[in-house]
């Protein structure tokens, strides 16, 4: 187990000799610690950096154009993987089709020149934690993926010296029936060993559900960390507001008016003194932030207090609707009960609750 940091990290894969002022950045100065025997996940879009940190903190990239990476504290920045002690789990299972489950868990033990008593002894446990005691004896290459990818998990956890798991997109070219089982099955071993895990991904879901600690990056640059409940309720600007949720965050441009918010082709009353002095004292462009869960539709349009919108599309979700939302040139999504009456087509009247409502000033946090 271990502590993992990253201390002002910029990486570049330019030739070293090209000018700063013309380098094109995979990371950019980014820093972050995810604690010792902690369950992490790097969340962001395709492309915006999460496999180059993966394979900077692993060592597969030797060392980043600047700043540091730290194990414990201790220096690693340009020291082989070996010399880490970190696991990585890929997209792509990375087994010995030729060899049987126990060969292939076995492995990284008899590499090390562990006794062969030791190494079944310890085979067998971790076969036992990743439910392949049943399988030992079977060619890897008859298993599915999600064995397989179970396999390359405990190549990387049968080594007590491992000090973190890194895993790169590992639910990527599972089928959808086996993906909800295996990630379930990679909680339970990180609960279980208590070992420092950062899961990498671009679906949402899939970090929410493993991690209790969440980084999203965007281009290469750290922009909120923080717990599921944390990115959800409280995002720091508006890409986190609609990146986290389904459907995300509402974000409307907005000014303010004697009403309140001014949102184009309707205004949202504002009571709070205390918010309208602040929003007096903004100087840059606000947006108003809304999640769907927290508009509240009601049947009539002419609720006081209430805003008109045609429906637009219902998404019928078993549970819940999803409501599509139009006035003029905005449109917004909100969430309403099962049993909600009105149809595409009809108007209906929605109430923004102060409560509910996030508002931003220059693409960051204002209350």
């Amino acid at each position: 187990m271990a502590k993992v940091e990253l201390v002002n990290v910029s990486h570049s894969y330019d030739p070293p000799e090209t000018p700063e002022s013309e380098r094109k950045w995979a990371v950019r100065d980014l820093s972050v610690v995810w604690e010792d025997g902690s369950a992490n996940a790097l969340l962001g879009p395709s492309g915006c950096g999460k496999t180059t940190l993966l394979n900077l903190i692993s060592g597969l990239l030797p060392s980043p154009t600047k700043g540091q990476i730290l194990i414990d504290g201790t220096d690693v920045t340009g020291l082989t993987p070996r010399e880490r002690g970190i696991a990585q789990v890929f997209q792509f299972p990375v087994i010995y089709d030729s060899m049987n489950v126990f060969d292939n868990l076995a492995f990284p033990l008899r590499n090390e020149g562990t006794p062969e008593g030791e190494v079944r002894s310890k085979v067998r446990e971790v076969a036992k934690i990743l439910d392949l005691e049943e399988k030992l004896k079977i060619h890897s290459s008859r298993l599915n993926p999600a064995d397989k990818q179970k396999i390359s998990l405990g190549r990387g956890i049968i080594r007590e010296s491992t000090a973190a798991v890194l895993l790169d997109e590992p639910l990527t070219v599972i089928d959808p029936k086996l993906k909800w089982g295996l990630r379930r099955k990679l909680r339970e071993v990180q609960v279980s060993l208590q070992k420092t895990m950062i899961y990498v991904t671009h679906d949402q879901h899939e970090a929410l559900t493993f991690a209790d600690d969440v980084t999203v990056v965007r281009d290469g640059e750290l922009v909120q960390k923080g717990s599921p409940k944390l990115l959800h309720d409280d995002p720091e600007n508006p890409f986190i507001g609609y990146f986290i949720g389904s459907p995300g965050m509402n974000v409307l441009s907005c000014s303010l008016d004697d009403i309140g918010l001014n949102c184009g082709p309707f205004s949202i009353p504002v009571q709070d003194a205390e918010l309208r002095d602040l929003l007096q004292d903004a100087q840059g462009d606000l947006e108003l932030g809304v999640r769907p869960e927290f508009i509240e539709p009601h049947d009539c349009a002419d609720d006081s207090g209430c805003v008109p919108f045609r429906i637009s599309v219902v998404e019928n979700t078993g549970a819940y609707r999803i409501l599509t939302l139009t006035n003029g040139d905005v449109q917004i999504k909100a969430r309403a009960p099962e049993n909600f009456g009105p149809r595409e087509g009809d108007t209906i009247g929605v109430h923004f609750p102060e409560r509910g409502v996030k508002l931003f000033e220059d693409g960051h946090r204002l209350v």
